[in-house]
C-alpha cells in the first residue's frame, strides 16, 4: 500500500504562488501515473495536473501556463508549483498515485485558499 502525504498548502493572496509537495511511502519510479487533483466546496474533484513515469505531463485548461508538475523518482515526491493564483483556485488539493488502471491511492489533501 502506498501512503501519500501532501504539504505546502496555505493562505495566499491573488497573484501569489505556492508549491505543493506529495511524499510517497514507497518508491514511485514504477508508478504509472502521479497526479494532483482538487475539490472546491460543492464541486466535484477534478484533475489539475498529472505526470507519467516517463515524464509526460497533462494539465487542466485552468492550470496551463500557471502550474507546473514535477516528479522526483529518487526522492519519491511529486510537486506542483502554482503561480499567479486566483481565488478560483481555492480548494483542497489531493495527490493521487495510479499504480495501475485498477489500483490507485489518494492522500488526505491540503487546503489552498486564495484571497482576493
Amino acid at each position: 500500500q502506498v501512503q501519500l502525504v501532501e504539504s505546502g498548502g496555505g493562505l495566499v493572496q491573488a497573484g501569489g504562488s505556492l508549491r505543493l509537495s506529495c511524499a510517497a511511502s514507497e518508491r514511485i519510479i514504477s508508478i504509472q501515473n502521479m497526479g494532483w487533483y482538487r475539490q472546491a466546496p460543492g464541486k466535484q474533484r477534478e484533475l489539475v495536473a498529472s505526470i507519467t513515469r516517463f515524464g509526460r505531463t497533462n494539465y487542466a485548461d485552468s492550470a496551463k501556463g500557471r502550474f507546473t508538475i514535477s516528479r522526483d523518482n529518487t526522492k519519491n515526491t511529486v510537486d506542483l508549483q502554482m503561480n499567479s493564483l486566483e481565488p478560483e483556485d481555492t480548494a483542497v488539493y489531493y495527490c493521487k498515485a495510479e499504480v495501475s488502471t485498477y489500483l490507485t491511492y489518494w492522500g488526505q489533501g491540503t487546503q489552498v485558499t486564495v484571497s482576493s
